[in-house]
């Protein structure tokens, strides 16, 4: 008993370290590591709401919101009671912009802690987002009745009294802020917009410059600066903070914008680029389309009044029409004066609805400020952190085959998953060598794949049996020597028609072939990108027919492969690759679902068919593929889901 005591104990203990750990992860800016450990709670303890928490907090700040909603569901339903994941599955929702449903979570949240400043904050944030002034200053102000030092909630609230006109009400706010924390950058700089709303430009002026001071690195800072020294007609000086602010934020498209207008005053060259990044970067800033959209305006107004001047219904009073030539003369003059007069008031009141709107516009703003005390901050830079901001290739994940280790390697990286007709092999092979089915690269090994070679042509010599030409079959493919393959694995199935593995070995060492094919002959698709390339075949009908004749023996070797072993789901994942390439995209997601049913954890697979779905426009399918996939070990799915799934 008290063994067994002891060993429990032991267990808790591991288990307590591994979500120690996977916090400390969360704490750094290691997302996909902190996952990785609480994918190890979860298995050996599914019944811990907290693994389920704290992974959907990892998921959370990789900014994969669906899987993060999926995981704090499951830390509800085991604890139905727990606030802090309703509050952070609130906020999930409201970055998704589902803001009702941010709501209810938030409602549900305080009903089991009442008196949690952050929840009412996040909730004000939600109904900001629904024009709510009056409830967002409600929330905020029962947040500052809990805590009245909350600097969170000063500046929501500072927001909240902005967009509602009452400028003064947020300086009072942004006042308290500072006083409490002097340092506090984002406070200047919402105060130097809120004073910039009120033409105050030297007290706005100096706002930005203590922003500048306490965060050297605020684009956004040096870009509001540059506004007010613009409207100081300072512009020499205003390009100079557009210049940093693009230097910090090179995609920030409102400086570039407003450094073409100071040249272009300056008359200085590159006003014309400047101009045309900015449209690039963000459409409203396209002076060719709102040109346009005002001039359509203009018209639309001028149509309006020359309707309400002639009127366009039928007359009732036909003695209208028989008014003399001198009378029709005078009314005509003075309708074109009148319109003259009306195409210069709408001209005058387009041009001015013009200059408002490229002024608020200028005025970056940041309004709301979630609060995200409840989620980590990024305090470090990590190898592996925010994954979902690097520039990734999106393509899909690539065929298995089967590979090969010496029998002591200790590379055990491409071990994946187990299954046993591979197992069966290796036992046959007294697992020397040792097979595996792999998707990663293998050139580095070609010349222990040779060694292999010449150990099978002694034990071929010995006995010629269907196994030995198999495993000789299986190196030629992995050395690149295709044609002495398909020998080797035709007269293993022609020994032994029942040999699944043949079957699939001889499918993939066709689509090498293929390959290798359209390389030369220049058909190749080499970047399968599911959500930016419809076509993936761009050939002539020719060529069209023969790739499709040589795809359609691959897809046939790999239907007897399953036919003789329904359950190796590799075989379904393979095919579904294959008609992936062929554009058939739903019978491709079947064949998906055949292996994921078969392998659960199948991270390739969720890869696919996460991708598979955005193609054909099922973003919130697609969106939970990728989140089990970046969940199961494949990173770039974080990237894809931040990309085309917010």
């Amino acid at each position: 008993m008290l063994m067994s005591l002891s060993f429990v104990a032991e267990a808790q203990l591991n288990i307590n370290h591994f979500i120690r750990v996977g916090r400390t992860r969360i704490s750094i800016g290691n997302y996909t590591g902190a996952i990785e450990y609480f994918n190890i709670v979860i298995e050996f303890k599914p019944y811990l709401a907290e693994a389920y928490l704290y992974r959907g907090i990892a998921k959370h700040s990789l900014e994969d919101y669906r899987g993060a909603i999926e995981d704090y569901d499951k830390a509800i339903e085991i604890k139905p009671y727990y606030p802090m994941a309703y509050n952070n599955r609130g906020m999930a929702y409201h970055n998704l912009r589902r803001y009702d449903k941010a709501i209810e979570d938030y409602n549900r949240a305080l009903e089991f802690d009442p008196e949690d400043e952050t929840i009412y904050n996040n909730r004000g944030i939600a109904k900001l987002a629904l024009k709510n002034m009056d409830g967002a200053i409600e929330d905020y102000n029962r947040a500052l009745e809990i805590n009245p030092k909350s600097t969170h909630a000063l500046m929501n609230r500072s927001n909240a009294k902005i967009m509602s006109g009452d400028i003064r009400g947020a300086i009072d706010d942004l006042n308290q802020v500072i006083i409490i924390r002097p340092h506090f950058a984002a406070a200047y700089l919402n105060r130097g917009l809120a004073r910039f709303e009120m033409e105050d430009y030297a007290s706005a002026l100096r706002d930005y410059d203590q922003a500048i001071k306490f965060d050297p690195q605020n684009a956004l800072a040096f870009n509001n600066r540059g506004i007010v020294k613009h409207k100081l007609e300072d512009y020499a000086g205003a390009i100079m903070d557009y210049d940093m602010a693009i230097q910090l934020n090179a995609e920030m498209a409102s400086a570039y914008f407003n450094r073409a207008m100071a040249k272009e005053i300056l008359d200085r060259p590159g006003y014309e680029n400047d101009y045309r990044i900015a449209a690039r970067l963000n459409p409203q800033f396209d002076l060719s389309q709102r040109r346009i959209d005002a001039e359509q305006l203009a018209q639309q107004q001028q149509n309006q009044n020359q309707n309400q001047q002639t009127g366009n219904s039928p007359q009732s009073n036909n003695s209208q029409q028989n008014n003399d030539k001198v009378d029709d003369q005078a009314t005509a003059q003075n309708q074109n004066d009148d319109n003259k007069a009306s195409e210069e008031e709408v001209a005058a009141q387009a041009a001015k609805q013009r200059a408002e709107e490229r002024r608020r516009r200028q005025v970056v703003r940041d309004l709301a400020i979630e609060e995200t005390r409840e989620l980590p901050e990024e305090l470090q830079e990590t190898d592996d952190g925010r994954i979902q901001n690097r520039n990734i290739v999106i393509e899909l994940q690539p065929l298995f085959f089967i590979s090969a280790f010496e029998k002591n390697s200790v590379d055990y990286d491409r071990f994946q998953y187990y299954n046993l007709a591979i197992d069966d092999l290796n036992a046959e092979n007294n697992y020397n060598p040792l097979l595996s089915i792999t998707n990663k690269p293998v050139t580095s090994y070609e010349s222990v794949f040779e060694n292999f070679i010449l150990f099978f042509n002694e034990k071929i010599a010995i006995q010629e049996n269907a196994h030995n030409y198999l495993n000789r079959g299986i190196f030629y493919s992995l050395t690149g020597n295709y044609n002495k393959a398909m020998d080797d694995l035709n007269k293993a199935i022609e020994l032994d028609e029942r040999l699944g593995l043949a079957y699939f070995s001889r499918a993939n060492c066709l689509y090498r072939m293929q390959e290798q094919i359209e390389m030369i002959s220049g058909t190749q698709n080499n970047s399968i990108s599911i959500p930016m390339q419809r076509n993936l075949q761009n050939n002539s009908d020719d060529e069209s027919e023969a790739v499709v004749l040589d795809y359609n023996q691959i897809l046939d070797d790999y239907q007897i492969a399953l036919f003789l072993n329904p359950r190796f789901f590799f075989g379904y994942y393979n095919r579904a690759y294959i008609k992936l390439r062929l554009g058939e995209y739903t019978s491709a997601v079947e064949d998906l679902n055949h292996a994921i049913e078969l392998e659960p954890e199948f991270a390739e697979a969720f890869f696919n068919r996460g991708l598979t779905k955005i193609y054909l426009n099922d973003i919130e399918g697609g969106a939970l593929d990728l989140s089990r996939a970046g969940e199961l070990g494949i990173d770039g799915a974080y990237n894809i889901i931040k990309r085309y799934c917010n």
